[in-house]
């Protein structure tokens, strides 16, 4: 009988939904299971991380590695799934690009303590008491894990081998992988995106676009109900398809709702905020501005950006870690 591959799947600094997406491969987990053993999952399976700290080195075939790295646990865990593994791979957006938990870096650490710990209306707090690494009791010191100033992908702690996006991944995409991992398929150049396009969500986005249509103004969603065949940002939604990494079918805009963007964005794009609003701007209709006096120009803008009352969270919604803000907020 042929020896199961081991594969592991552990979350950081996430919400779990990247193993609901692996569970929802449905009829498949038997295949899964007939061709591998999962060893470690802590969100699946009852086992232990002094079970993973036993194991030699790179005995685990695949570690697919979710969440953020948010604390020093998160870090150490990174260390260890690393070390022994054979694959790594960034799985969904948080591992990959920091996803929701990295929203946080637009903010300072103090500011979170503060808003949970002392300004939260449910907590009775008058000496505005925080969280510390360390807190000596007579029992004991009593320690909890370092939370981090920001927080990073998984490839700025550890060597990644293959990034997996999506908040959560496909269950199909995942299948495309776990199914190459089956077959020993050849799998593509270390760093290299499974389970996704190259192209943009547009391109699978069976939506009627016009070349010659100019954007009036930008609405939130709330503002309109659109109609179901044209395209979303032509219609004034700000739908993040444009600059974001097809794979996951054009899934929200099937729907009738704009793009995220989770996927981050296409290959060969740096940043995905830079590309949404450099399509924005070719996408704009100026011509009204042309014919008001300069100094209302201003105001005009000023109305118009009230659609986006936040920006970096909009464009940058699942990969402010991984972006251009990110990089130009720690060289300060």
């Amino acid at each position: 009988m042929q020896k199961k591959s081991r594969i592991a799947i552990y979350w950081a600094a996430s919400c779990g939904g990247c193993e609901i997406a692996f569970v929802n491969l449905h009829e498949k987990l038997f295949d899964v299971a007939e061709h591998f053993e999962l060893v470690f999952c802590p969100a699946l399976v009852d086992t232990k991380t002094k079970d993973v700290q036993g194991l030699p080195d790179k005995v685990l075939d695949v570690t697919l590695f979710n969440g953020a790295i948010r604390t020093s646990e998160n870090e150490e865990m990174a260390h260890l799934m690393r070390r022994k593994s054979k694959v790594l791979v960034a799985y969904g957006a948080c591992a990959s690009l920091g996803g929701i938990p990295a929203l946080s870096n637009l903010h300072r650490k103090s500011d979170h303590f503060r808003a949970a710990f002392v300004d939260n209306l449910t907590v009775d707090n008058p000496q505005a008491v925080c969280p510390r690494t360390e807190t000596v009791m007579p029992e004991g010191v009593l320690r909890l894990p370092e939370f981090y100033a920001r927080v990073k992908t998984l490839s700025e702690v550890v060597d990644v081998d293959y990034v997996l996006p999506g908040c959560p991944p496909e269950p199909h995409q995942i299948w495309n992988v776990v199914e190459a991992l089956i077959k020993g398929s050849a799998l593509p150049p270390k760093g290299s995106v499974l389970g996704a396009g190259r192209s943009n969500v547009c391109a699978e986005c069976e939506r009627k676009r016009h070349e010659d249509r100019k954007l009036g103004a930008l609405r939130r969603t709330y503002e309109i109900i659109p109609d179901v065949e044209n395209c979303l940002l032509e219609q004034g939604l700000l739908c993040m398809g444009i600059a974001t990494r097809d794979g996951c079918g054009a899934l929200c805009p099937k729907v009738n709702a704009p793009c995220l963007g989770c996927y981050g964005p296409p290959e060969g794009v740096r940043d995905q905020a830079g590309s949404m609003a450099s399509a924005l701007g070719g996408l704009l209709d100026i011509e009204p501005l042309k014919q008001l006096p300069e100094e209302k120009i201003p105001e005009h803008v000023d109305e118009g950006l009230k659609a986006l009352p936040d920006c970096a969270g909009t464009f940058l919604k699942f990969s402010v870690a991984g972006s251009a803000l990110q990089a130009r907020r720690d060289a300060r």
